[in-house]
């Protein structure tokens, strides 16, 4: 009868020695530990989306750059645009294996009403696909109708439309600190747009029509924001496959299936039109020649799943506000990277350039601030409830 009793007896020390994480950690240090892990996730999206907007920008250009498209022909002035519109989504099968690695939270028990949220997530996926190809489309055509400057400003009022559409779809709280930085990432986007390889020749500009393209593709790229947005609060995090948590693989699940919508979307596109029998012209007109097309291609497909994958992460974790303010506050950025890699016109980063790149600084500080004072705000409400229950 002994041995039982020590067995049991360092069963229990033993437990006591070593006790479960969520014992270990008080609410104040999980909340902590939590709020390091979502900084470090936001910093991580940041980092992508500016990645993502340089080198969609730099390959964009070397690929007019040798596609000769500052050369006048209008017979191929509008060509190609299908398939710059699928590459914008194509690459999407490079995320499958990363969905598998990223760790799932526990599920919770699926229910009816789950098989519904599920039903409308399916709906919600295919309205985002049909959506993202209409602006890669709109966006691919307004680039080649006129300057990339007014391009740029007429793109700059899809702030404009998020903060309308965030709030009455997402309900979303405006802060005079997000008022004052959507402010400043405007005037960066006037005095930052860099210069673009796939500029028309004046013979051939198009002003009226770029405007409505551009307008329209803004008008949906924001709703789109806004409808990603509105999965994840309303139907993703509630589904209980990830057990009411908001985790990176939501962000890839979304990615992948939108993308496999607006591929097969573009795809029908490029069929319909006949686009597709002029790639084998496309690619022998290529300065460079075939190798390098194709990698160009390649690079560029690539390059826009890092971009979408980290506003759509932005979008998970801060807001569609916030991930549309840091891909705008990246255009100073992308004039640099084109200053330093190409030679247009005598091109330079003037200093209207580098006081938008200082604004791109003042603008993502000012939402920064909101964010630091909203996670205080958490701490300090924490510290309250601890405190009542002790008193």
């Amino acid at each position: 009868m002994e041995m039982p009793e020590a067995s049991k007896h360092n069963e229990e020390s033993e437990h006591v020695q070593n006790p479960e994480p969520d014992q270990i950690l008080s609410p104040r240090r999980l909340l902590q530990l939590n709020q390091k892990k979502w900084w470090i996730s936001v910093s991580l999206c940041i980092f992508l989306v500016l990645l993502g907007d340089s080198l969609v920008m730099l390959l964009l250009s070397f690929f007019y750059v040798q596609d000769k498209r500052d050369d006048y022909n209008q017979d191929l002035q509008y060509k190609g645009t299908w398939m710059q519109a699928l590459l914008q989504n194509a690459a999407f099968p490079i995320l499958i294996p990363l969905f598998f690695i990223f760790p799932s939270p526990k599920p919770n028990q699926e229910t009816n009403s789950a098989r519904v949220l599920s039903l409308r997530l399916l709906l919600l996926y295919f309205s985002l696909g049909v959506l993202v190809a209409a602006h890669s489309k709109l966006f691919a055509l307004g680039k080649l109708y006129s300057s990339y400057a007014l391009f740029t400003l007429i793109s700059v009022t899809q702030l404009i439309f998020i903060a309308i559409f965030t709030a009455i779809i997402n309900r979303f709280k405006f802060t005079r600190w997000i008022i004052i930085s959507i402010i400043l990432t405007i005037v960066v986007v006037v005095f930052g747009n860099p210069q673009f390889a796939g500029e028309p020749d004046e013979n051939e500009y198009s002003y009226h029509i770029q405007a409505w393209l551009t307008f329209a593709a803004s008008v949906a790229f924001a709703l789109s924001l806004c409808l990603v947005q509105l999965g994840f609060e309303k139907l993703l995090v509630k589904t209980k496959r990830y057990g009411n948590k908001k985790v990176f693989r939501m962000v890839l699940e979304m990615q992948i299936c939108v993308s496999f919508v607006a591929s097969l979307v573009c795809l029908i596109g490029l069929f319909a039109s006949g686009e597709y029998k002029e790639l084998k012209g496309d690619s022998k007109r290529f300065k460079k020649g075939e190798t390098y097309y194709v990698l160009s291609l390649v690079g560029l497909a690539l390059s826009w799943q890092v971009w979408s994958v980290g506003i759509i992460g932005l979008v998970l974790y801060v807001s569609g506000v916030f991930g549309d303010v840091v891909h705008m506050c990246a255009t100073p950025l992308m004039a640099l990277v084109v200053v330093l890699a190409f030679d247009f016109m005598d091109d330079e980063f003037s200093w209207p350039r580098i006081g938008a790149l200082l604004g791109t600084v003042l603008a993502l500080g000012s939402y920064f601030y909101t964010l630091h004072k909203r996670n205080n705000k958490k701490m300090v409400e924490l510290n309250q409830s601890e405190n009542n229950v002790e008193v």
